[in-house]
Protein backbone atom coordinates (compact mmCIF):
# COMPACT_ATOMS: atom_id res chain seq x y z
CA UNK A 1 0.00 0.00 0.00
CA UNK A 2 1.36 3.48 -0.84
CA UNK A 3 2.14 5.90 2.00
CA UNK A 4 -0.84 7.76 3.39
CA UNK A 5 -1.47 11.06 1.62
CA UNK A 6 -2.45 14.20 3.50
CA UNK A 7 -5.76 14.83 1.75
CA UNK A 8 -7.80 16.18 4.65
CA UNK A 9 -9.76 19.33 3.91
CA UNK A 10 -10.32 22.31 6.21
CA UNK A 11 -14.09 22.42 6.54
CA UNK A 12 -13.97 25.72 8.41
CA UNK A 13 -12.22 27.36 5.48
CA UNK A 14 -15.03 26.33 3.14
CA UNK A 15 -18.12 26.46 5.36
CA UNK A 16 -17.08 28.77 8.22
CA UNK A 17 -17.71 25.90 10.64
CA UNK A 18 -15.92 22.60 11.39
CA UNK A 19 -19.28 20.76 11.39
CA UNK A 20 -21.21 21.86 8.31
CA UNK A 21 -24.85 21.14 7.54
CA UNK A 22 -25.24 20.78 3.76
CA UNK A 23 -28.74 20.93 2.30
CA UNK A 24 -29.57 19.35 -1.04
CA UNK A 25 -31.40 20.97 -3.96
CA UNK A 26 -33.03 18.24 -6.04
CA UNK A 27 -33.44 19.66 -9.53
CA UNK A 28 -36.60 18.93 -11.46
CA UNK A 29 -36.05 16.78 -14.59
CA UNK A 30 -33.54 18.36 -16.96
CA UNK A 31 -33.44 18.33 -20.78
CA UNK A 32 -33.12 14.81 -22.30
CA UNK A 33 -34.32 13.08 -19.08
CA UNK A 34 -37.45 10.87 -19.43
CA UNK A 35 -39.61 13.24 -17.35
CA UNK A 36 -38.29 16.52 -18.76
CA UNK A 37 -41.20 18.98 -18.72
CA UNK A 38 -39.99 21.27 -21.47
CA UNK A 39 -39.43 24.41 -19.37
CA UNK A 40 -36.00 25.21 -18.02
CA UNK A 41 -37.49 28.30 -16.36
CA UNK A 42 -39.68 26.05 -14.21
CA UNK A 43 -36.58 24.09 -13.14
CA UNK A 44 -34.70 27.29 -12.30
CA UNK A 45 -37.62 28.82 -10.40
CA UNK A 46 -37.99 25.71 -8.25
CA UNK A 47 -34.24 25.57 -7.60
CA UNK A 48 -34.21 29.21 -6.53
CA UNK A 49 -37.03 28.58 -4.04
CA UNK A 50 -35.28 25.48 -2.67
CA UNK A 51 -31.92 27.22 -2.26
CA UNK A 52 -33.56 30.22 -0.59
CA UNK A 53 -35.44 27.96 1.83
CA UNK A 54 -32.22 26.18 2.78
CA UNK A 55 -30.32 29.41 3.26
CA UNK A 56 -33.07 31.04 5.32
CA UNK A 57 -33.21 27.93 7.51
CA UNK A 58 -29.53 28.27 8.39
CA UNK A 59 -27.62 25.56 6.52
CA UNK A 60 -23.90 26.04 5.96
CA UNK A 61 -23.74 24.86 2.35
CA UNK A 62 -25.81 23.56 -0.54
CA UNK A 63 -25.30 20.71 -2.99
CA UNK A 64 -27.19 20.60 -6.30
CA UNK A 65 -28.18 17.26 -7.86
CA UNK A 66 -30.00 16.20 -11.02
CA UNK A 67 -32.03 13.93 -8.72
CA UNK A 68 -35.19 13.70 -10.81
CA UNK A 69 -33.37 12.68 -14.01
CA UNK A 70 -33.81 9.00 -13.10
CA UNK A 71 -33.27 6.49 -14.55
CA UNK A 72 -29.67 7.64 -14.60
CA UNK A 73 -26.85 6.90 -16.96
CA UNK A 74 -24.04 5.29 -15.02
CA UNK A 75 -21.33 7.56 -16.44
CA UNK A 76 -21.40 10.54 -18.80
CA UNK A 77 -24.60 12.60 -18.97
CA UNK A 78 -25.87 14.43 -22.04
CA UNK A 79 -24.23 17.83 -22.72
CA UNK A 80 -27.66 19.45 -22.26
CA UNK A 81 -27.61 18.34 -18.62
CA UNK A 82 -24.16 19.87 -18.10
CA UNK A 83 -25.29 23.12 -19.73
CA UNK A 84 -28.49 23.31 -17.71
CA UNK A 85 -26.77 22.59 -14.40
CA UNK A 86 -24.07 25.17 -15.11
CA UNK A 87 -26.70 27.81 -15.82
CA UNK A 88 -28.72 26.93 -12.72
CA UNK A 89 -25.72 27.01 -10.40
CA UNK A 90 -24.60 30.35 -11.83
CA UNK A 91 -28.07 31.72 -11.05
CA UNK A 92 -28.15 30.28 -7.54
CA UNK A 93 -24.75 31.73 -6.69
CA UNK A 94 -26.14 35.18 -7.48
CA UNK A 95 -28.96 34.65 -4.99
CA UNK A 96 -27.47 32.68 -2.11
CA UNK A 97 -24.14 33.46 -0.48
CA UNK A 98 -23.32 29.92 0.61
CA UNK A 99 -20.64 27.48 -0.58
CA UNK A 100 -22.09 25.14 -3.19
CA UNK A 101 -21.35 21.64 -4.40
CA UNK A 102 -22.33 19.54 -7.41
CA UNK A 103 -23.38 15.92 -7.85
CA UNK A 104 -24.06 14.79 -11.42
CA UNK A 105 -25.84 11.47 -11.02
CA UNK A 106 -25.15 8.69 -11.26
CA UNK A 107 -21.38 8.99 -11.40
CA UNK A 108 -20.36 11.66 -13.91
CA UNK A 109 -17.64 13.07 -11.71
CA UNK A 110 -15.79 14.62 -14.65
CA UNK A 111 -18.81 16.77 -15.54
CA UNK A 112 -19.32 17.61 -11.86
CA UNK A 113 -15.74 18.83 -11.63
CA UNK A 114 -16.00 20.85 -14.85
CA UNK A 115 -19.23 22.54 -13.73
CA UNK A 116 -17.88 23.26 -10.26
CA UNK A 117 -14.62 24.67 -11.57
CA UNK A 118 -16.31 26.94 -14.10
CA UNK A 119 -19.04 28.19 -11.75
CA UNK A 120 -16.92 28.63 -8.63
CA UNK A 121 -18.52 25.82 -6.64
CA UNK A 122 -16.38 24.49 -3.80
CA UNK A 123 -16.86 20.73 -3.87
CA UNK A 124 -18.35 17.77 -5.71
CA UNK A 125 -19.89 14.54 -4.51
CA UNK A 126 -18.69 11.37 -6.23
CA UNK A 127 -20.73 8.23 -5.65
CA UNK A 128 -18.06 5.74 -6.75
CA UNK A 129 -14.52 7.08 -6.58
CA UNK A 130 -12.80 3.73 -6.02
CA UNK A 131 -13.77 0.08 -6.37
CA UNK A 132 -16.57 -1.46 -8.41
CA UNK A 133 -20.24 -1.27 -7.39
CA UNK A 134 -23.20 -3.25 -8.71
CA UNK A 135 -26.09 -0.81 -9.17
CA UNK A 136 -29.40 -0.51 -11.01
CA UNK A 137 -27.38 1.24 -13.77
CA UNK A 138 -25.07 -1.77 -14.07
CA UNK A 139 -21.49 -2.06 -12.86
CA UNK A 140 -19.96 1.32 -11.99
CA UNK A 141 -16.18 1.48 -11.76
CA UNK A 142 -14.23 3.97 -9.68
CA UNK A 143 -13.03 7.06 -11.52
CA UNK A 144 -10.23 8.30 -9.26
CA UNK A 145 -7.48 7.82 -11.85
CA UNK A 146 -9.21 10.01 -14.43
CA UNK A 147 -10.75 12.52 -12.01
CA UNK A 148 -7.63 13.45 -10.07
CA UNK A 149 -5.67 13.96 -13.25
CA UNK A 150 -8.48 16.06 -14.73
CA UNK A 151 -8.52 18.24 -11.61
CA UNK A 152 -4.80 18.83 -11.98
CA UNK A 153 -5.21 19.56 -15.69
CA UNK A 154 -7.88 22.18 -14.92
CA UNK A 155 -5.80 23.73 -12.16
CA UNK A 156 -8.90 23.33 -10.00
CA UNK A 157 -9.13 23.60 -6.23
CA UNK A 158 -12.58 21.97 -6.07
CA UNK A 159 -12.69 19.38 -3.28
CA UNK A 160 -13.79 15.79 -3.81
CA UNK A 161 -16.29 14.38 -1.29
CA UNK A 162 -16.56 10.65 -2.02
CA UNK A 163 -19.13 8.10 -0.94
CA UNK A 164 -17.89 4.91 0.68
CA UNK A 165 -20.00 1.82 -0.18
CA UNK A 166 -22.59 4.16 -1.68
CA UNK A 167 -26.35 3.66 -1.21
CA UNK A 168 -28.44 1.83 -3.82
CA UNK A 169 -25.42 -0.33 -4.62
CA UNK A 170 -23.42 -3.34 -3.52
CA UNK A 171 -19.66 -3.80 -3.79
CA UNK A 172 -18.52 -6.34 -6.36
CA UNK A 173 -15.94 -7.51 -3.86
CA UNK A 174 -16.65 -7.50 -0.14
CA UNK A 175 -14.23 -5.14 1.57
CA UNK A 176 -14.99 -4.27 5.14
CA UNK A 177 -15.84 -0.67 5.93
CA UNK A 178 -12.43 0.17 7.35
CA UNK A 179 -10.65 -1.03 4.20
CA UNK A 180 -13.14 0.81 1.96
CA UNK A 181 -12.64 4.10 3.82
CA UNK A 182 -8.87 3.77 3.79
CA UNK A 183 -8.80 2.92 0.07
CA UNK A 184 -11.03 5.89 -0.76
CA UNK A 185 -8.69 8.25 1.08
CA UNK A 186 -5.27 6.71 0.51
CA UNK A 187 -5.68 5.34 -3.00
CA UNK A 188 -8.51 7.54 -4.31
CA UNK A 189 -7.22 10.72 -2.62
CA UNK A 190 -10.68 11.84 -1.51
CA UNK A 191 -10.74 15.11 0.43
CA UNK A 192 -13.68 13.91 2.55
CA UNK A 193 -15.75 10.73 2.74
CA UNK A 194 -19.51 10.21 2.94
CA UNK A 195 -21.28 7.35 4.68
CA UNK A 196 -24.92 6.55 3.95
CA UNK A 197 -27.45 3.83 4.66
CA UNK A 198 -28.47 1.32 2.00
CA UNK A 199 -31.00 3.63 0.34
CA UNK A 200 -32.20 7.23 0.16
CA UNK A 201 -33.67 8.16 3.54
CA UNK A 202 -31.82 5.35 5.33
CA UNK A 203 -29.17 6.47 7.86
CA UNK A 204 -25.84 4.81 8.55
CA UNK A 205 -25.51 3.26 11.99
CA UNK A 206 -23.58 5.02 14.72
CA UNK A 207 -21.27 2.00 14.87
CA UNK A 208 -20.42 2.29 11.17
CA UNK A 209 -19.81 6.02 11.52
CA UNK A 210 -17.44 5.37 14.40
CA UNK A 211 -15.56 2.78 12.33
CA UNK A 212 -15.39 5.16 9.38
CA UNK A 213 -14.15 8.02 11.54
CA UNK A 214 -11.44 5.85 13.09
CA UNK A 215 -10.30 4.72 9.65
CA UNK A 216 -10.44 8.23 8.14
CA UNK A 217 -8.11 9.85 10.65
CA UNK A 218 -7.97 13.58 9.94
CA UNK A 219 -10.15 13.29 6.80
CA UNK A 220 -13.72 14.53 7.43
CA UNK A 221 -16.60 12.06 7.51
CA UNK A 222 -20.11 13.12 6.47
CA UNK A 223 -23.49 11.51 7.07
CA UNK A 224 -24.83 11.14 3.53
CA UNK A 225 -28.45 10.04 4.02
CA UNK A 226 -31.20 9.43 6.54
CA UNK A 227 -30.45 12.22 9.02
CA UNK A 228 -33.58 13.68 10.62
CA UNK A 229 -34.73 15.55 13.70
CA UNK A 230 -34.80 12.37 15.77
CA UNK A 231 -31.40 10.91 14.96
CA UNK A 232 -29.10 13.72 13.88
CA UNK A 233 -27.82 14.47 17.38
CA UNK A 234 -26.77 10.82 17.75
CA UNK A 235 -25.21 10.59 14.29
CA UNK A 236 -23.17 13.74 14.84
CA UNK A 237 -21.45 12.13 17.80
CA UNK A 238 -19.25 10.36 15.25
CA UNK A 239 -19.46 12.53 12.11
CA UNK A 240 -17.91 15.84 11.10
CA UNK A 241 -20.81 17.02 8.95
CA UNK A 242 -24.15 16.04 7.48
CA UNK A 243 -25.79 16.13 4.04
CA UNK A 244 -29.57 16.29 4.32
CA UNK A 245 -32.52 16.35 1.96
CA UNK A 246 -35.66 14.22 2.36
CA UNK A 247 -36.31 15.04 6.00
CA UNK A 248 -36.40 18.77 5.16
CA UNK A 249 -39.27 18.43 2.69
CA UNK A 250 -42.96 18.82 3.39
CA UNK A 251 -44.36 15.59 4.79
CA UNK A 252 -40.86 14.14 4.25
CA UNK A 253 -41.85 13.34 0.67
CA UNK A 254 -39.03 13.50 -1.89
CA UNK A 255 -41.19 15.14 -4.54
CA UNK A 256 -42.37 17.90 -2.20
CA UNK A 257 -40.64 21.31 -1.79
CA UNK A 258 -38.31 22.10 1.06
CA UNK A 259 -40.01 23.46 4.18
CA UNK A 260 -38.01 26.36 5.72
CA UNK A 261 -39.43 25.55 9.17
CA UNK A 262 -38.18 21.99 8.96
CA UNK A 263 -34.78 23.31 7.88
CA UNK A 264 -34.47 25.63 10.88
CA UNK A 265 -35.57 22.90 13.29
CA UNK A 266 -33.08 20.46 11.78
CA UNK A 267 -30.27 23.01 12.01
CA UNK A 268 -31.10 23.69 15.65
CA UNK A 269 -31.19 19.97 16.49
CA UNK A 270 -27.89 19.36 14.70
CA UNK A 271 -26.06 22.19 16.40
CA UNK A 272 -27.44 21.18 19.79
CA UNK A 273 -26.20 17.64 19.17
CA UNK A 274 -22.76 18.88 18.15
CA UNK A 275 -22.53 21.08 21.24
CA UNK A 276 -23.50 18.17 23.48
CA UNK A 277 -20.97 15.85 21.81
CA UNK A 278 -18.21 18.45 22.17
CA UNK A 279 -19.09 18.89 25.84
CA UNK A 280 -18.78 15.15 26.43
CA UNK A 281 -15.41 15.06 24.64
CA UNK A 282 -14.15 17.98 26.69
CA UNK A 283 -15.20 16.25 29.91
CA UNK A 284 -13.52 13.02 28.83
CA UNK A 285 -10.31 14.90 28.02
CA UNK A 286 -10.31 16.52 31.46
CA UNK A 287 -10.73 13.10 33.10
CA UNK A 288 -7.88 11.66 31.03
CA UNK A 289 -5.60 14.61 31.82
CA UNK A 290 -6.31 14.38 35.53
Amino acid sequence: MPPRQNTSVDLTQIFQTPNPIIGVVHLLPLPTSPRWGGSLKAVIDRAEREATALASGGVDGIIIENFFDAPFTKEQVDPAVVSAMSLIIHRLKQMVMLPMGINVLRNDARSSLAIATCTGAKFIRVNVLTGVMATDQGLIEGCAHELLRYRRELGSEVKIFADVLVKHARPLSSPNLTVAVQDTIERGLADAVILSGWATGSPPSLEDLELAKAAAGSTPVFVGSGADLDNVATLMQAADGVIVSSSLKRHRKRDQPIDPNRVSRFVEATRSGIAAANSVRATDNIKISS
